[in-house]
């Protein structure tokens, strides 16, 4: 079976535009929420991780005469770097690109493509839990878009596919905060399917007022910061951006002559709890399932262990060839955190963890994605990051986060992404192969 190979990366986040943007942030590892600039957020903790204002895309305003939301400017933005990260169009200028004019030329979309790709074989698979409702927000409130015309509010997949000229498959997957993750999985199997050479795969959030206010009607917005596994946390802290990957398969991107591969997508694993609208199982069985399978497709050899179900069995070890980190879902709530920190002590103890929550918030429908953006940064370079400051530790969360920068010991990577509905999802990034 071809290998899935990463070969381009975007980002738009709180850390500010672009990817390099993101790798600074993850080693600066200083952030905080802010306040949201919305008079109309009569909520408890009005706070979120915003992108930084001078690094808001400029649009575009509309696409084929139908209003664009804040999710999809978002989401060009971070596509428009990947692609041309990855040698499959232009890079980024003042007269290229989504948000340029309508006599911008040849790049500025549709047909965005370039680099001899067939656009039959080219797909995009990108994920968001609130999409465009920005826009909605607002026709409720009488601050209606300057056309005045009504827009779908999860437009961004067909967006993003109309600007590169993408004719594969498009399709926006929206399972709440583990949809990123099922985005890329889906992006995955295209390729090892045949369906697909390329796929765009990603996700994007932005602030929305409806969201925000019912997770504070929830109790579960944390009032200074999003701090998972530690022993003061009172919920999560959203974030805003877009993270997108360039999936691509092996032969195709030696064909062409891949100019960066940042590492390969090695093994997926889904599974859903079946037991609760929006808590996680207790025992943690159904998220251990996903990473089992995920760690075994991979070839890891870390699903060897009994795991946490059994209450037996050490697990696997970090070390050379095997799983070197783990980017945890951990999103300060109570029950999420103590459930994963139990499944991941059992299956991979002493596996060190990265927590992309605690830099940039909890970014929803994202927050897969920029798990994988950080997964493939880190074997890129060979680095674990400092994590962000969390406070004391909740000694029910045993789960190792370090403070300080170290090269990066193992190949592989897991990810995990969490849901309402109990949707589950677990990825394992890989090094490129020599």
């Amino acid at each position: 079976m071809d290998d899935v190979l990463v070969t381009g990366l975007g980002a738009l986040s709180p850390l500010g535009a672009g990817v390099d943007a993101f790798w600074r942030g993850m080693h600066a590892a200083d952030t905080g929420p802010t306040r949201v600039p919305d008079p109309l957020a009569h909520m408890d903790h009005p706070l979120m991780y915003l992108v930084p204002e001078a690094d808001l895309p400029d649009g575009p305003p509309e696409r084929d005469g139908l209003p664009l939301g804040r999710g999809s400017q978002f989401a060009l933005a971070a596509v428009r770097e990947a692609v041309a990260d990855a040698g499959l169009a232009a890079p980024p200028g003042p007269d290229t690109g989504p948000d340029a004019g309508p006599d911008a030329g040849p790049d500025a979309g549709p047909g965005a493509l370039d680099g001899g790709v067939d656009p039959r074989r080219v797909a995009v698979a990108l994920s968001t839990g609130m999409g465009d409702t920005d826009l909605h927000e607002g026709w409720w409130t009488g601050e209606a878009p300057a056309s005045g015309r009504w827009a779908p509010a999860f437009p961004l997949a067909s967006v993003v596919g109309g600007w590169l000229g993408a004719q594969g498959v498009n399709t926006c997957v929206s399972n709440a905060c583990a949809a990123s993750g099922y985005a890329l999985s889906v992006g995955a199997d295209l390729i090892r399917s045949g369906e697909a050479d390329v796929v765009i795969a990603g996700g994007a959030e932005a602030y929305s007022r409806v969201a925000l206010a019912c997770f504070n009607r929830l109790g579960a917005i944390d009032p200074e910061r999003c701090r998972p596994f530690a022993v003061e946390r009172r919920g999560t802290v959203f974030g805003e951006g877009a993270a997108v990957l360039v999936l691509e398969s092996a032969t195709h991107a030696r064909a062409r002559g891949a100019r960066t591969v940042y590492g390969r997508l090695a093994g997926a694993g889904w599974s859903c709890d079946a037991y609760h609208a929006t808590a996680p199982e207790p025992s943690g069985e159904q998220i251990e399932r996903a990473m089992r399978e995920a760690l075994r497709e991979a070839g890891t050899g870390a699903e060897a262990g009994t795991g946490a179900g059994s209450g037996t069995g050490s697990g696997a070890e970090s070390g050379s060839g095997g799983l070197g980190f783990v980017i945890p879902h951990g999103t300060g709530t109570e029950l999420n955190d103590v459930v994963e920190s139990r499944v991941l002590g059992a299956l991979t103890p002493r596996t060190p963890l990265y927590s992309v929550k605690a830099l940039i918030g909890h970014t929803g429908g994202a927050a897969g994605a920029f798990a994988a953006l950080a997964a493939s940064l880190v074997l890129h370079h060979k680095t674990l990051p400092p994590n962000v400051p969390v406070g004391e530790r909740d000694p029910e969360c045993g789960v190792p986060l370090p403070s300080g920068s170290a090269p990066m010991t193992g190949a592989y990577g897991l990810v995990n992404a969490y849901a309402f509905g109990g949707n589950n999802i677990s990825l394992v990034f890989g090094e490129a192969a020599a």
